[in-house]
């Protein structure tokens, strides 16, 4: 991924952002089918598991050897409980919120944490301090949540 233009990158994101408001849906219709949001989140990480187990299989990059996953931190292996969590958590508000409210509410909490990440430097990210910009531009995103809820 080193070396894309920044429009690439954008447009990236872009895709990414469709993929996981689809994904809601998706998982969600999953559910009604296996009853249940944690069956429906598990399946839907196996599908992923596979095609990402796939994906390691043809990269050239070297892949780590046992002692070094062994060795690293313990809470570096919680990205998969955050994920699941997450999975879970728009599995079970998806047809209770609807796709706009979903994603709003996700953006504000992600935002949230955003801005404390970035403002300790806290989990690898680069020191952004909080400033009057990125406060009024988090205002309006839940200015969006208001909004939509309410109309």
């Amino acid at each position: 991924m080193k070396g894309l233009e920044l429009s690439t990158l954008l447009m990236l994101g872009l895709a990414g952002g469709i993929a996981l408001a689809s994904q809601a849906g998706v998982n969600a219709q999953l559910r009604q089918y296996v009853n249940s949001p944690y069956q429906a989140a598990f399946f839907s990480f196996l599908v992923g598991t596979v095609i990402l187990g796939a994906v390691v299989m043809l990269q050239t990059d070297s892949r780590p050897q046992l002692q070094q996953l062994m060795g690293m931190p313990l809470w570096l292996w919680i990205g998969g409980l955050l994920g699941a969590f997450g999975v879970s958590v728009s599995i079970i508000l998806a047809p209770r919120l609807g796709a706009v409210n979903l994603t709003i509410i996700i953006v504000c909490g992600q935002l949230l944490a955003s801005l404390v990440l970035d403002h300790f430097g806290w989990l690898g990210f680069e020191k952004h301090t909080i400033n009057w910009q990125r406060i009024a531009g988090a205002l309006m995103v839940m200015a969006g949540l208001v909004l939509t809820v309410k109309y």
